[in-house]
Protein backbone atom coordinates (compact mmCIF):
# COMPACT_ATOMS: atom_id res chain seq x y z
CA UNK A 1 0.00 0.00 0.00
CA UNK A 2 0.75 3.62 -0.85
CA UNK A 3 1.87 5.45 2.69
CA UNK A 4 4.04 8.59 3.93
CA UNK A 5 7.33 8.86 5.63
CA UNK A 6 9.36 11.78 6.60
CA UNK A 7 12.53 10.80 5.78
CA UNK A 8 14.24 13.66 7.96
CA UNK A 9 13.41 17.52 8.02
CA UNK A 10 11.74 18.67 4.57
CA UNK A 11 11.54 15.26 3.10
CA UNK A 12 8.87 13.50 2.75
CA UNK A 13 7.70 10.62 0.71
CA UNK A 14 4.96 8.90 -0.60
CA UNK A 15 6.34 4.90 -0.57
CA UNK A 16 5.47 1.34 -0.73
CA UNK A 17 4.58 -0.10 2.74
CA UNK A 18 3.35 -3.13 4.07
CA UNK A 19 -0.05 -3.61 4.25
CA UNK A 20 -1.70 -4.10 7.90
CA UNK A 21 -3.21 -7.11 9.36
CA UNK A 22 -4.82 -7.48 12.53
CA UNK A 23 -2.55 -8.86 14.58
CA UNK A 24 -4.39 -8.86 18.50
CA UNK A 25 -7.93 -9.50 18.83
CA UNK A 26 -8.93 -6.04 19.83
CA UNK A 27 -7.65 -4.85 16.19
CA UNK A 28 -9.16 -3.63 13.55
CA UNK A 29 -7.77 -2.75 9.80
CA UNK A 30 -9.24 -0.15 8.04
CA UNK A 31 -9.45 1.70 4.28
CA UNK A 32 -9.18 4.74 4.71
CA UNK A 33 -11.32 7.26 2.86
CA UNK A 34 -9.66 10.39 3.69
CA UNK A 35 -6.63 11.59 5.69
CA UNK A 36 -5.32 14.92 5.95
CA UNK A 37 -1.43 17.09 7.16
CA UNK A 38 -1.79 18.35 11.16
CA UNK A 39 -0.13 21.63 12.30
CA UNK A 40 1.49 19.30 14.76
CA UNK A 41 3.35 17.32 11.37
CA UNK A 42 5.26 20.39 10.65
CA UNK A 43 7.44 20.21 14.02
CA UNK A 44 9.65 17.52 12.09
CA UNK A 45 9.00 18.50 9.46
CA UNK A 46 11.21 21.49 10.10
CA UNK A 47 13.41 20.12 12.98
CA UNK A 48 11.95 20.83 15.99
CA UNK A 49 11.24 17.56 16.76
CA UNK A 50 13.30 14.52 15.77
CA UNK A 51 12.59 12.62 12.56
CA UNK A 52 14.05 9.29 10.54
CA UNK A 53 11.56 7.31 8.41
CA UNK A 54 8.91 8.48 10.69
CA UNK A 55 5.27 7.26 9.68
CA UNK A 56 3.39 10.24 8.98
CA UNK A 57 -0.20 11.10 10.14
CA UNK A 58 -2.60 10.54 12.84
CA UNK A 59 -6.34 11.71 11.71
CA UNK A 60 -8.02 9.49 9.41
CA UNK A 61 -11.67 8.70 8.59
CA UNK A 62 -12.33 4.70 6.63
CA UNK A 63 -13.81 1.93 6.09
CA UNK A 64 -13.50 -1.79 8.31
CA UNK A 65 -12.27 -4.18 6.32
CA UNK A 66 -11.21 -6.56 9.25
CA UNK A 67 -11.53 -7.05 12.89
CA UNK A 68 -10.50 -9.20 15.27
CA UNK A 69 -12.29 -12.11 17.35
CA UNK A 70 -12.73 -9.40 20.38
CA UNK A 71 -14.27 -6.71 18.73
CA UNK A 72 -17.89 -6.18 19.15
CA UNK A 73 -18.79 -2.50 18.47
CA UNK A 74 -18.06 -2.34 15.26
CA UNK A 75 -18.60 -4.73 11.96
CA UNK A 76 -17.39 -4.65 8.71
CA UNK A 77 -18.31 -2.40 5.92
CA UNK A 78 -18.52 0.56 9.55
CA UNK A 79 -17.45 3.84 8.24
CA UNK A 80 -15.53 5.10 11.59
CA UNK A 81 -13.90 8.45 12.64
CA UNK A 82 -10.83 7.60 14.62
CA UNK A 83 -9.31 9.56 17.47
CA UNK A 84 -5.56 10.44 17.24
CA UNK A 85 -4.76 8.47 20.51
CA UNK A 86 -5.39 4.76 20.75
CA UNK A 87 -7.70 3.97 23.90
CA UNK A 88 -9.47 1.39 25.44
CA UNK A 89 -12.14 3.88 26.37
CA UNK A 90 -12.86 0.95 29.64
CA UNK A 91 -9.52 1.79 32.17
CA UNK A 92 -10.14 3.98 35.24
CA UNK A 93 -8.57 6.83 33.05
CA UNK A 94 -10.22 6.75 30.26
CA UNK A 95 -14.02 6.11 32.49
CA UNK A 96 -12.53 9.69 33.99
CA UNK A 97 -12.73 11.04 30.31
CA UNK A 98 -8.75 11.18 29.27
CA UNK A 99 -8.59 8.49 27.13
CA UNK A 100 -5.38 10.36 25.55
CA UNK A 101 -3.69 9.02 28.52
CA UNK A 102 -5.18 5.48 28.83
CA UNK A 103 -3.37 3.00 30.55
CA UNK A 104 -3.34 1.04 27.22
CA UNK A 105 -2.65 4.33 25.28
CA UNK A 106 -0.28 4.80 22.30
CA UNK A 107 -0.19 7.79 19.59
CA UNK A 108 -1.38 6.96 16.27
CA UNK A 109 1.25 9.58 14.69
CA UNK A 110 4.94 7.64 14.22
CA UNK A 111 3.37 4.14 15.16
CA UNK A 112 0.46 3.36 12.72
CA UNK A 113 1.12 6.33 10.11
CA UNK A 114 -2.07 7.15 9.06
CA UNK A 115 -1.58 9.05 5.75
CA UNK A 116 -1.62 5.91 3.84
CA UNK A 117 -4.21 3.53 2.52
CA UNK A 118 -4.76 1.14 5.34
CA UNK A 119 -4.28 1.23 9.20
CA UNK A 120 -4.22 -0.91 11.84
CA UNK A 121 -5.71 0.34 14.81
CA UNK A 122 -5.06 -1.26 17.96
CA UNK A 123 -8.16 -1.09 20.66
CA UNK A 124 -10.81 -0.56 18.08
CA UNK A 125 -13.92 -0.75 19.97
CA UNK A 126 -12.50 2.04 22.46
CA UNK A 127 -10.62 4.03 19.74
CA UNK A 128 -13.52 4.44 16.49
CA UNK A 129 -17.00 5.51 16.36
CA UNK A 130 -18.97 4.10 13.99
CA UNK A 131 -21.21 6.76 12.06
CA UNK A 132 -24.91 5.87 11.79
CA UNK A 133 -24.57 4.78 8.10
CA UNK A 134 -22.37 5.76 4.95
CA UNK A 135 -21.74 9.36 5.13
CA UNK A 136 -22.75 11.58 2.19
CA UNK A 137 -19.51 12.53 0.08
CA UNK A 138 -19.74 16.34 1.27
CA UNK A 139 -19.83 14.96 5.12
CA UNK A 140 -16.12 13.51 5.20
CA UNK A 141 -14.06 16.36 5.37
CA UNK A 142 -16.39 17.11 9.05
CA UNK A 143 -15.81 14.16 9.98
CA UNK A 144 -12.35 13.87 9.27
CA UNK A 145 -11.71 17.63 11.00
CA UNK A 146 -13.58 15.23 14.36
CA UNK A 147 -10.44 13.06 14.59
CA UNK A 148 -8.43 15.45 15.56
CA UNK A 149 -8.65 19.52 15.21
CA UNK A 150 -11.91 19.69 15.78
CA UNK A 151 -11.88 17.76 19.18
CA UNK A 152 -8.88 19.30 20.08
CA UNK A 153 -10.40 23.05 19.52
CA UNK A 154 -13.51 21.32 21.67
CA UNK A 155 -11.82 19.92 24.54
CA UNK A 156 -9.49 22.94 24.89
CA UNK A 157 -13.11 25.14 25.06
CA UNK A 158 -13.99 23.09 27.90
CA UNK A 159 -11.19 23.22 29.30
CA UNK A 160 -11.33 26.92 29.10
CA UNK A 161 -15.05 26.31 30.31
CA UNK A 162 -16.51 28.27 27.80
CA UNK A 163 -20.11 28.79 28.14
CA UNK A 164 -23.32 30.95 28.39
CA UNK A 165 -22.53 34.47 29.49
CA UNK A 166 -18.60 33.82 28.44
CA UNK A 167 -15.92 35.97 27.12
CA UNK A 168 -13.46 33.74 25.19
CA UNK A 169 -10.19 34.54 23.46
CA UNK A 170 -8.54 32.12 21.31
CA UNK A 171 -4.84 32.75 20.82
CA UNK A 172 -4.03 30.93 17.55
CA UNK A 173 -5.36 31.19 14.48
CA UNK A 174 -4.83 27.76 12.76
CA UNK A 175 -7.03 25.01 12.42
CA UNK A 176 -7.16 24.21 16.00
CA UNK A 177 -7.48 27.66 16.81
CA UNK A 178 -10.21 28.17 14.67
CA UNK A 179 -12.05 25.13 15.70
CA UNK A 180 -11.90 25.98 19.45
CA UNK A 181 -13.99 29.26 18.16
CA UNK A 182 -16.20 27.15 16.68
CA UNK A 183 -16.90 25.47 19.93
CA UNK A 184 -16.81 28.04 21.71
CA UNK A 185 -19.77 28.86 19.83
CA UNK A 186 -21.49 25.66 20.03
CA UNK A 187 -21.20 25.73 24.06
CA UNK A 188 -23.19 29.38 24.10
CA UNK A 189 -19.94 31.28 24.59
CA UNK A 190 -21.34 35.42 24.04
CA UNK A 191 -18.04 36.85 22.96
CA UNK A 192 -15.78 35.47 20.94
CA UNK A 193 -12.16 37.05 20.12
CA UNK A 194 -10.04 35.53 17.78
CA UNK A 195 -6.59 36.71 17.60
CA UNK A 196 -5.29 36.83 14.39
CA UNK A 197 -3.55 38.66 11.49
CA UNK A 198 -4.37 36.85 8.39
CA UNK A 199 -7.58 38.20 6.73
CA UNK A 200 -8.81 34.75 5.36
CA UNK A 201 -8.27 32.87 9.06
CA UNK A 202 -10.26 36.16 10.40
CA UNK A 203 -12.74 35.43 7.72
CA UNK A 204 -13.56 31.98 8.94
CA UNK A 205 -13.30 33.12 12.30
CA UNK A 206 -16.02 34.90 11.85
CA UNK A 207 -17.99 32.23 9.83
CA UNK A 208 -17.49 29.95 12.88
CA UNK A 209 -18.58 32.53 15.24
CA UNK A 210 -15.73 34.90 16.30
CA UNK A 211 -17.43 38.56 17.46
CA UNK A 212 -13.86 40.65 17.26
CA UNK A 213 -10.68 40.09 16.12
CA UNK A 214 -7.40 41.11 17.61
CA UNK A 215 -4.38 41.76 15.05
CA UNK A 216 -1.58 42.32 17.73
CA UNK A 217 0.00 39.99 20.17
CA UNK A 218 2.37 39.92 23.20
CA UNK A 219 1.79 43.14 25.61
CA UNK A 220 -0.07 45.09 22.79
CA UNK A 221 -2.06 41.70 22.47
CA UNK A 222 -3.18 41.42 26.40
CA UNK A 223 -3.35 44.72 26.24
CA UNK A 224 -6.49 44.66 23.22
CA UNK A 225 -8.54 41.43 24.84
CA UNK A 226 -8.30 43.95 28.65
CA UNK A 227 -9.55 47.02 26.66
CA UNK A 228 -12.57 44.90 25.29
CA UNK A 229 -13.39 43.75 28.61
CA UNK A 230 -13.71 46.52 30.90
CA UNK A 231 -9.90 46.07 31.97
CA UNK A 232 -10.56 41.86 33.59
CA UNK A 233 -9.70 40.19 31.03
CA UNK A 234 -11.44 36.94 29.01
CA UNK A 235 -13.13 34.28 31.19
CA UNK A 236 -12.24 31.85 29.31
CA UNK A 237 -8.71 31.82 26.96
CA UNK A 238 -7.70 28.91 24.45
CA UNK A 239 -4.09 28.66 23.44
CA UNK A 240 -3.69 26.49 20.19
CA UNK A 241 0.05 27.39 19.68
CA UNK A 242 2.19 26.00 22.29
CA UNK A 243 5.15 28.57 22.39
CA UNK A 244 6.18 30.91 25.52
CA UNK A 245 4.91 33.79 24.00
CA UNK A 246 1.51 32.27 22.87
CA UNK A 247 1.40 30.94 26.61
CA UNK A 248 2.00 33.97 28.24
CA UNK A 249 -0.46 35.74 26.02
CA UNK A 250 -2.92 33.25 27.43
CA UNK A 251 -2.13 33.85 31.02
CA UNK A 252 -1.81 37.55 30.57
CA UNK A 253 -5.41 37.36 28.73
CA UNK A 254 -7.25 35.90 31.28
CA UNK A 255 -8.73 37.74 34.07
CA UNK A 256 -8.64 36.69 37.66
CA UNK A 257 -10.28 33.16 38.67
CA UNK A 258 -10.51 32.51 35.15
CA UNK A 259 -10.02 29.31 32.95
CA UNK A 260 -6.94 28.63 29.96
CA UNK A 261 -7.77 25.57 28.35
CA UNK A 262 -4.13 25.00 26.56
CA UNK A 263 -4.05 22.66 23.62
CA UNK A 264 -0.93 23.99 21.46
CA UNK A 265 2.02 21.35 21.59
CA UNK A 266 4.81 22.98 23.25
CA UNK A 267 8.56 22.59 22.89
CA UNK A 268 11.17 24.08 25.59
CA UNK A 269 8.50 26.54 26.84
CA UNK A 270 9.67 27.72 30.51
CA UNK A 271 6.72 29.87 32.29
CA UNK A 272 7.64 32.17 35.12
CA UNK A 273 6.11 30.85 38.26
CA UNK A 274 5.59 33.99 39.66
CA UNK A 275 3.42 35.21 36.99
CA UNK A 276 1.56 32.21 36.80
CA UNK A 277 1.26 32.53 41.11
CA UNK A 278 0.03 36.44 40.38
CA UNK A 279 -2.27 35.33 37.71
CA UNK A 280 -5.04 33.42 39.78
CA UNK A 281 -5.76 31.76 36.68
CA UNK A 282 -6.93 27.95 36.15
CA UNK A 283 -4.94 25.65 33.49
CA UNK A 284 -6.29 22.20 32.24
CA UNK A 285 -4.84 21.22 28.75
CA UNK A 286 -2.52 18.61 26.54
CA UNK A 287 -3.36 15.96 24.46
CA UNK A 288 -6.78 16.23 23.69
CA UNK A 289 -9.38 13.19 25.05
CA UNK A 290 -10.86 13.54 21.34
CA UNK A 291 -12.75 10.00 21.78
CA UNK A 292 -14.87 11.70 24.58
CA UNK A 293 -16.60 13.95 22.54
CA UNK A 294 -16.83 11.81 19.11
CA UNK A 295 -20.26 10.61 19.59
CA UNK A 296 -21.34 14.42 20.32
CA UNK A 297 -19.15 15.99 17.46
CA UNK A 298 -20.34 13.24 14.71
CA UNK A 299 -24.19 13.87 15.69
CA UNK A 300 -23.33 17.73 15.31
CA UNK A 301 -21.98 17.03 12.22
CA UNK A 302 -24.43 14.56 11.05
CA UNK A 303 -27.59 16.49 11.56
CA UNK A 304 -25.32 19.21 9.61
CA UNK A 305 -25.41 21.21 12.92
CA UNK A 306 -22.07 22.45 12.04
CA UNK A 307 -19.27 22.30 8.97
CA UNK A 308 -15.86 22.10 10.46
CA UNK A 309 -14.79 21.05 7.25
CA UNK A 310 -14.71 24.56 6.06
CA UNK A 311 -10.95 24.82 7.84
CA UNK A 312 -9.58 22.83 5.10
CA UNK A 313 -8.77 25.16 2.08
CA UNK A 314 -6.77 23.06 0.22
CA UNK A 315 -7.03 19.59 -1.57
CA UNK A 316 -4.52 17.39 -3.06
CA UNK A 317 -4.36 13.50 -3.58
CA UNK A 318 -2.06 11.33 -1.80
CA UNK A 319 1.11 11.75 -4.39
CA UNK A 320 1.33 15.20 -3.88
CA UNK A 321 1.80 14.90 -0.24
CA UNK A 322 5.13 16.92 -0.13
CA UNK A 323 3.30 19.86 -2.08
CA UNK A 324 0.80 19.89 1.25
CA UNK A 325 3.94 20.11 3.60
CA UNK A 326 5.01 23.37 1.73
CA UNK A 327 2.13 24.93 1.65
CA UNK A 328 1.12 24.95 5.23
CA UNK A 329 4.55 25.28 6.25
CA UNK A 330 4.60 28.37 4.19
CA UNK A 331 1.58 29.75 5.47
CA UNK A 332 -0.43 29.17 2.44
CA UNK A 333 -2.94 26.95 3.08
CA UNK A 334 -4.49 26.05 7.01
CA UNK A 335 -5.28 22.65 6.98
CA UNK A 336 -4.12 19.98 3.90
CA UNK A 337 -6.57 17.44 3.38
CA UNK A 338 -5.24 14.17 1.15
CA UNK A 339 -7.60 11.96 -0.88
CA UNK A 340 -6.98 8.52 -2.49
Amino acid sequence: MRGVVMYAPGDVRVVDREGPKVIDPTDAVIRITATCICGSDLWPYRGVEPVDHTLMGHEYVGIVEEIGADVLMLKVGDFVVGSFCISDNTCPICRDGYQSRCVHGSFVAGAIGTQAEKARIPYADGTLVATPAQPDEDLIPSLLAASDVLGTGWFAAVAAAAGPGKTVAVVGDGAVGLMGVLAAKQLGAERIIAMSRHADRQALAREFGATDIVETRGDEGIAAIKDLTDGLGAHSVIEAVGTRESMMQAIGSTRPGGHIGYVGVAHDVALPLDNLFFAEVHLLGGPAPVRRFLPELIDLIWNRKIDPGKVFDQVLPLDQVAEGYRSMDERKAIKTLLTF
